[in-house]
């Protein structure tokens, strides 16, 4: 028999149910927003009539109207979320002005245990004993019984109406956040920068409270929209270690405008952990390293990858939102960290491009060289980007520039490539150990 979920015990009053079959079926579908959707299914055997469902231990992060109990041949007439869980302060709060015990400290062996009355519990404890009144004194309070109204855990309660008794199969589903889950990749760059191998892990952290066993997991990529705005996550990134490679157990599908990746096994989901699970085998891609420089938004030479996401690249799969984590390969055999970014959701077919550092061998300057008034709501200005190459190798680097107005350039000592209507592109090679300049004028309008 399966364990069933300890998240989701069920208790019974009012003799509606008789029996439950504990081989339950959890299903867990996590979103990009810290939300997931719990659902269960478990085959019940239930009495005709009415009566009251306790289900505990639900996850404390609970969206209580998102609730949904289903089964057939029963009604919920009532559905309520209870949530009011023991605390020393909630304890203390319920036994003001009540009597308790209190167990003195008469040495370090003995303890004598009296009647006391609990007259305040806020910044210190305050009795009062035998008609004298007691300011933090030594010892333990002890409590006769656990007040009623308080809960030891959060819990569902539905008043059902039975129309008629016999086993059913019922379905309870929730969203709750807290859990969320988002894509890692590891790229392995090789010598020559013109390959990379390329992995991916799915991160699932649940902060929720609750822990789901043998649940059937699925994760959904895209902006599902929430009318709520949601929490703030709590999930901290991993950093990603490249391991031995295994089969991928994930199973990605399309699903209305999302893109849905099924676990293929079932898996345990622990409260408070972080769990990982490779969704991309190491695979081989092809990429190339590109130098850019935007000089008017900054003053460095950027190091950037870029790779086509596409079949005959050895991939053609929707790519997750995610962080990309970077490696080469040292003289030694050893791995050492070249930089990391962010990707969006990239549909298959497209092109990725990694920002993963700056040149420190490749040194470029802007500046405005001469400006010129040629009419009334016309100017003329001279702009010169002088790049540095100390390398023992020629590179290329892509100059950006961004035009505001209506803009002519009328001189240019490198050809450009108009990219929309307020940027142009330059491809700048630079000699090995060399320098070259690129200038050009651009008549503004307005």
């Amino acid at each position: 028999m399966k364990k069933f979920l300890p998240s989701l015990l069920l208790s019974v009053f009012f003799s509606s149910l008789l029996t439950c079959d504990l081989a339950a079926e959890v299903r867990i579908t996590v979103y990009n927003d810290n939300t997931g959707l719990v659902n269960e299914t478990r085959d019940f055997t239930l009495k005709k009539g009415r009566g009251e469902l306790r289900y505990e231990e639900v996850a404390s992060t609970i969206d209580p109207t998102s609730v949904s109990f289903t089964a057939d041949g029963v009604s919920v007439v009532e559905q309520n979320y209870e949530y009011d869980l023991v605390s020393r302060e909630k304890l203390y709060e319920k036994y003001i002005g009540k009597q308790i015990f209190f167990e003195l400290e008469i040495d370090e062996k003995k303890r004598e245990r009296k009647p006391a009355t609990l007259l305040s519990a806020s910044g210190g404890i305050i009795l009062e004993m035998n008609g004298d009144i007691w300011i933090d004194p030594p010892g333990k309070i002890v409590l006769p019984e656990l007040p009623e109204g308080l809960i030891l855990k959060p819990t569902l309660v539905w008043l059902l109406d039975v129309k008629r008794g016999g086993k059913r199969r019922c379905e309870v589903s929730y969203l709750a956040s807290g859990i969320g889950w988002h894509a890692d990749y590891v790229g392995v760059i090789n010598e020559n920068d013109s390959e990379m191998e390329l992995e991916g892990w799915v991160t699932v952290a649940n902060h929720t409270g609750a822990t789901y066993e043998d649940a059937k997991l699925k994760v959904v990529a895209g902006a599902v929209h929430r009318v709520e705005k949601p929490r703030p996550r709590y999930a901290k990134g991993m950093e990603m270690e490249v391991m031995a490679a295994a089969p991928p157990r994930f199973e990605e599908r399309g699903f209305f405008e999302y893109h849905l990746y099924d676990l293929k096994e079932p898996t345990t989901i622990r409260s408070n952990e972080e769990k990982q699970i490779r969704f991309i085998n190491p695979t081989k891609t092809g990429m190339k390293k590109i130098y850019t420089y935007d000089g008017t938004r900054y003053d460095k030479v950027q190091v950037k990858l870029e790779f086509k996401n596409s079949k005959d690249n050895g991939l053609g799969i929707p790519l997750p939102q995610g962080k990309v984590r970077i490696y080469k390969r040292d003289r030694d055999g050893s791995l050492l960290f070249a930089g990391e970014d962010m990707i969006k959701h990239t549909p298959k077919d497209e092109t990725v491009r990694l920002y993963i550092g700056d040149a420190f061998d490749i040194v470029a300057e802007r500046k405005v060289v001469a400006t010129k008034k040629i009419a009334d709501r016309v100017r003329e200005d001279t702009y010169e980007i002088s790049i540095r190459n100390h390398k023992d190798e020629k590179v290329t680097v892509q100059v950006v520039e961004h035009l505001a107005n209506y803009w002519e350039v009328i001189k240019t000592s490198h050809t450009y490539e108009k990219k929309d209507a307020h940027t142009i592109e330059f491809a700048v090679d630079v000699p090995k150990d060399g320098t070259e300049k690129l200038t050009y004028t651009v008549r503004y309008s307005w």
